[in-house]
């Protein structure tokens, strides 16, 4: 089977129509901001509908007022979402309940999949989140090192 690449802009609409008929879409995401949960063209996730407000730690599919869509976790919620990349130490501030397009209840890693509600996954996100500040130095030393 032959695999063809196609931008995400060309795939919405279909993701569209099926999220809003209760179905899930799988495909494989792009970009490095979600490492190491996913590796963009390797591994691949499900997309589910949103039903009401999300909690902190799930992982929406979004779309940025500039019209870049982007898939990062929540790590707060208030009135708006607070977003982060796994692989990334900046906050994403004030992204909108319109602007969520659905958000990942499954993924697939090395050919393994995980449910978001697997124990192991749970673990997982505590820790990326609370490993930020870490990173943050890592980083820092390592630019200063080069």
């Amino acid at each position: 089977m032959s695999e063809t690449s196609v931008c995400l802009e060309q795939l919405l609409p279909i993701i569209l129509e099926r999220l809003q008929v209760g179905e899930s879409v799988k495909f494989t995401p792009n970009g490095t901001s979600m490492l190491p949960m996913l590796k963009g063209g390797r591994d691949t996730i499900v997309l589910s509908p949103i039903n009401g407000r999300l909690g902190k730690y799930e992982l929406p599919l979004y779309r940025r007022d500039n019209g870049q869509y982007v898939l990062h976790r929540i790590v707060k919620v208030g009135k708006n979402y607070t977003c982060r990349g796994d692989n990334q130490i900046y906050d994403e501030l004030d992204v909108r309940q319109d602007q969520l397009i659905g958000v990942v209840t499954a993924f697939t890693r090395n050919g393994k999949r995980f449910e978001v509600s697997d124990f192991r996954y749970k673990i997982y996100c505590r820790l990326i989140c609370w490993a930020r500040p870490f990173r943050r130095v890592v980083r820092k030393l390592r630019r200063m090192l080069s």
